[in-house]
């Protein structure tokens, strides 16, 4: 009995992974707002009645990209912050986390550049959410550098917005960058250029 519910379980984990590949290839191509879960079905090869066995609606599924997508990078971001030895080696970092980011999964950060502002309020919401996390967790960790003695939780909190989104442009200029050795430190160049300029903010903000 055991070995049955097993094999169904895997057979569905299976199913759903395939699920969410299918819209991810489909996606690079459309908003979520127009994809059909048929679409997505008729892709796997599945009947569109088993969709629902995984997802209750294709912003479900959009919801479960996004967690795919930025999820896992909270351990990162944090580890990029606390563990830099001043602000130009957190700024290194952050560029090169982005850069190894996009290259290694360019449909989901296609997929996040898309739908942050696209026409799925759930999956905005859940980006949103995601989002605002990293905030709070880049604003506790510049809470601990000396250069936030001083600092309202109000503006630690304005600062980790400001890399949190420059972080996201950076990302979308990788991905829209062609691919050559050359573009991608004209990139790299660019984004740590205008982090210096946040991080130069942040030391004189108080004066």
């Amino acid at each position: 009995m055991s070995h049955t519910l097993g094999a169904r379980q895997a057979q569905k984990q299976k199913t759903r992974r395939a699920l969410l590949d299918a819209a991810l290839a489909l996606l690079e191509e459309q908003s979520l707002s127009s994809l059909g879960l048929r679409e997505v079905t008729r892709a796997v090869g599945v009947a569109p009645t088993a969709f629902y066995r995984h997802f209750r609606s294709t912003a479900d599924l959009g919801v479960a990209l996004v967690e795919e997508a930025l999820g896992g990078l909270h351990p990162m971001i944090r580890t990029t912050v606390s563990t830099a030895d001043g602000s130009e080696e957190r700024i290194t970092r952050a560029v090169e986390l982005i850069a190894r980011h996009v290259a290694e999964q360019p449909s989901h950060v296609r997929f996040i550049a898309r739908e942050r502002h696209g026409g799925v309020q759930p999956v905005r919401e859940a980006i949103r959410d995601q989002l605002a996390r990293f905030a709070r967790e880049v604003k506790d960790e510049l809470a601990k550098d000396p250069q936030a003695r001083g600092w309202s939780d109000d503006d630690l909190l304005m600062l980790a917005h400001l890399y949190v989104d420059q972080m996201l442009i950076t990302a979308s200029l990788f991905l829209e960058a062609p691919d050559s050795p050359a573009e991608r430190d004209r990139v790299a160049r660019l984004a740590t250029r205008r982090l210096r300029l946040i991080s130069i903010g942040h030391r004189h903000w108080l004066e």
